[in-house]
């Protein structure tokens, strides 16, 4: 009895936060499909390529940072507030870096295989400007967002491992769609 208590509530807690990413996921879509979106991809050959690369990141990178803060709070070693606190400095810190580096890393991978392909691309500063502030962007949103809903959700008594893929991927596709247009917009003011 106690494992079917358990696994209805995982359900209990998991269902809300899918049904938020499903309308989140409709959302970035939009955002995606509208016509800033369309003029930026014909504008930058070369964005459509990095832009699965691109979420598929934010998801993997802060997941990672969500799972260490959890597993922190978990064991009692990271308690549940904006306070300093090293544990949690350095799972922010080397999270940050870690997206803002791969952001750059699929600009340049990006443009590297359409040469090869011999396919029309953006220049190379223009992807890794693209990249560059949309990474920093969606980096600090997630971060922050990411903290906040991991501790609120760890002071109410659900347990953030239950949440923490659904909210990551859920702000990673609308941050990282609507920052990508952000960035969009200013590289193309730049340049």
């Amino acid at each position: 009895m106690e494992a079917r208590q358990e696994a209805w509530r995982i359900y209990r807690e998991s269902l809300p936060i899918l049904a938020v990413s499903l309308v989140g996921g409709i959302f970035a879509g939009s955002v995606l499909g509208s016509e800033g979106m369309t003029e930026g991809f014909e504008r930058f050959p070369g964005l459509l390529l990095l832009l699965p690369a691109f979420l598929a990141t934010r998801g993997n990178v802060y997941g990672a940072m969500g799972a260490r803060i959890s597993s922190g709070l978990h064991q009692g070693m990271i308690d549940p507030e904006f306070s300093w606190d090293r544990r949690l400095v350095n799972a922010v810190g080397a999270s940050f870096v870690n997206g803002i580096s791969i952001s750059i890393v699929i600009a340049v991978l990006s443009w590297g295989i359409l040469q090869v392909l011999g396919r029309e691309s953006a220049r190379l500063v223009e992807l890794v400007g693209i990249m560059l502030v949309s990474g920093v962007l969606t980096s600090v949103t997630l971060i922050f967002g990411l903290l906040a809903l991991v501790f609120a959700s760890y002071e109410y008594g659900l347990d953030p491992d239950n949440l923490i893929g659904p909210i990551v991927t859920t702000l990673g596709d609308i941050f990282g769609v609507v920052f990508l247009f952000v960035a969009i917009t200013v590289v193309g003011g730049v340049f």
